[in-house]
């Protein structure tokens, strides 16, 4: 099942309170990326971000985007743009050092 555009408005709207977050559509889902940096996406109507050491204190579930793929934090609070922030900015923090 593909993403919504619905669901994608939503999540972006969301995400307003920073700067600089790109959408790029692959294969009827979504990357989504802040800075440039590769975060996460949104698959079959679900936001996910990678798994970073910063962000395991928001105890989110791990789930698998698609098949073959590895494992990612699923983003449950996504009405909160604030709490939405917090973890877009802890996850590019952790994956900015790794460059």
């Amino acid at each position: 099942m593909a993403t919504t555009k619905d669901y994608k408005d939503f999540v972006l709207e969301q995400l307003n309170l920073l700067d600089n977050i790109t959408c790029k559509s692959m294969m009827g889902e979504y990357l989504l990326y802040y800075n440039n940096i590769l975060f996460g996406g949104i698959y079959d109507d679900r936001l996910l971000v990678k798994i970073v050491d910063s962000n395991k204190k928001y105890n989110m579930q791990e789930s698998i985007p698609y098949d073959g793929a590895k494992p990612m934090y699923l983003v449950d609070d996504i009405d909160s743009p604030e709490t939405l922030r917090d973890i877009v900015l802890d996850t590019c923090k952790d994956l900015s050092n790794k460059k």
